[in-house]
């Protein structure tokens, strides 16, 4: 009987034993997931916050833009492709310091009649989309600005693989004071912007000044040194806009 005795005592302290071992490991990996969910949750509080400083910050510069330009009809939304307010908002303060004669737009929407409201004399803006190029129109119609051709280029092979307007549009194109690079919008593929650089750089004033957005993608930051390369008396800047922004201007 004591054997037997001893036996369950045994038994009951090494279950005891495995029972301290075994919610001390739980204790740990709960441990470990706590820390771990505190981290996530610190992460995405961190993240919440930046999203709402822009967003705040985009909304400051939509109505500094409204209170400047004065609109009369109803806009499409910004941001996302579209261009955002604060970008926006810095093209229309340089058209009305530097008064461009002739502005180039890749890719219509917003910022044409933004560049048009500010002052320019004449602008060009390309869209590679025929109903993309209409809603452009009848922005412009709706808003009463004149002054503005949206010209339709078809997208199609460029070389380098990259599909781009079409060649031939820009043609009868010289002297521009504001080249304003924010299409096509590319998708994958990080050179779909870089043709505007062979087609257009000679068609620049002496002066002209060269606005890239997005240049936080590769793509659009290697064409926006590029430019600055090949205008030797120009600098570049980069403005600390929501996709970030590029200006080329003279020095």
């Amino acid at each position: 009987m004591e054997n037997l005795n001893l036996a369950i005592g045994a038994v009951l302290l090494l279950a005891a034993i495995y029972m301290i071992r075994s919610l001390r490991a739980l204790h740990n990996k709960m441990g470990r997931q706590t820390e771990r969910l505190a981290k996530a949750i610190q992460n995405l509080t961190q993240q919440e916050r930046e999203n709402a400083k822009q967003s705040t910050r985009q909304i400051e510069a939509y109505i500094q833009l409204n209170s400047l330009l004065k609109f009369t009809a109803s806009l499409p939304a910004t941001r996302g492709w579209a261009a955002s307010p604060d970008l926006l908002l810095s093209i229309s303060q340089l058209v009305k310091e530097q008064k461009p004669k002739l502005v180039v737009e890749l890719g219509s929407g917003v910022s044409t009649l933004v560049v048009a409201k500010s002052g320019a004399k004449k602008v060009i803006s390309f869209d590679g989309d025929a109903d993309y190029a209409e809603q452009t129109r009848t922005l412009i119609r709706q808003h009463g600005v004149r002054g503005v051709e949206v010209r339709l280029a078809p997208l199609m092979p460029y070389r380098g693989g990259a599909n781009w307007y079409d060649p031939s549009k820009f043609k009868d194109l010289k002297n521009i004071d504001l080249l304003i690079v924010d299409g096509p919008q590319g998708g994958d593929n990080s050179d779909a912007r870089y043709p505007a650089l062979e087609v257009l750089l000679k068609k620049l004033s002496a002066k002209a000044i060269v606005i890239l957005d997005d240049v936080n993608r590769t793509g659009e930051r290697k064409l926006a040194e590029d430019f600055a390369k090949a205008l030797p008396n120009h600098e570049l800047r980069i403005l600390d806009h929501e996709k970030l922004t590029a200006v080329i201007s003279p020095k």
